[in-house]
């Protein structure tokens, strides 16, 4: 599957590019919207090795690696977006699935303070359960911003109309990702102190630019109801499905064969039961 235009093919954006940075700010606002253990909120900071000379207490928090997600990898083929704008149709390939790994740890004077401080983070991180709650952006290929109805995108606004408006929604789970050895590692490369931490996973969707349809662009989807799928459909695989569609299950293989030459003439022995002693 291709694309491909004549002449010089005029410069695309990314839909989502962005989406990164605005998970980590997204993260900031949650933590410091929600403060309420004193008049002074704590300090945000991305610098490991930063150390306030004062009293102020610090919340650290580090994107330290970008992981892509296999478990829902899909091939890059070109398949059509789901928007409509004008009655033009626009193609795009799979988001690029990723996994955002964040460090949390936190500074105070004390160590209580700090273990404290680190307790009020793990709940209060607990119950951000949407980081990101918005419909998802295309950006079309003149640079302006639509949701997946064709609407012009607005963060805020979730109705639907009617139809199925495509929602992009990121959330963080606390997972132990980092071990005691690889932790202080990081801190030594940071030529920081080792301080207590918490590691969190946050899912996103990457969506690239949108491909137009019009004169000039040639767009091969190849054979009918394998678009987006890795593979031969279902019914060449010999999945069975149900009145509802759904695959319920492959045929049974069919019968092996012994190896060696075909036999022939063969037939079982009757059973010979011993003779009894009269």
């Amino acid at each position: 599957m291709s694309a491909a235009a004549s002449g010089t093919e005029p410069a695309r954006r990314h839909s989502s590019y962005e989406v990164i940075g605005e998970v980590t700010e997204s993260i900031h606002k949650h933590l410091l919207d929600r403060y309420d253990l004193g008049e002074n909120p704590p300090r945000i900071e991305e610098d490991l090795k930063f150390v306030p000379k004062d009293r102020e207490e610090v919340i650290y928090l580090y994107m330290y690696r970008a992981t892509p997600n296999l478990n829902l990898n899909r091939a890059k083929n070109l398949r059509q977006a789901p928007i409509e704008v004008d009655g033009e149709q626009f193609y795009h390939r799979a988001p690029v699935l990723m996994d955002l790994h964040y460090l949390i740890c936190v500074h105070a004077k004390f160590r209580s303070d700090a273990e404290r401080l680190l307790g009020w983070v793990l709940l209060t991180m607990h119950e951000a359960g949407r980081l990101l709650y918005r419909p998802r952006r295309f950006l079309l290929p003149d640079g302006r911003p639509v949701d997946s109805i064709g609407r012009d995108w607005d963060p805020t606004n979730l109705d639907g109309d009617g139809h199925s408006l495509q929602v992009e929604k990121v959330s963080a789970a606390i997972v132990e990702d980092l071990s005691l050895g690889d932790a202080i590692n990081l801190f030594t490369l940071h030529e920081a102190p080792y301080r207590p931490f918490l590691t969190y996973r946050a899912r996103v969707a990457l969506d690239g630019p949108l491909t137009s349809a019009g004169d000039g662009t040639v767009v091969s989807l190849g054979k009918p109801g394998s678009l987006g799928m890795v593979g031969p459909p279902p019914a060449e695989r010999g999945a069975t499905t149900r009145k509802s569609g759904r695959i319920s299950g492959s045929s049974p293989p069919p019968p092996r064969r012994p190896p060696g030459p075909a036999p022939h003439n063969l037939k079982r022995m009757p059973s010979q039961e011993p003779e009894s002693d009269s």
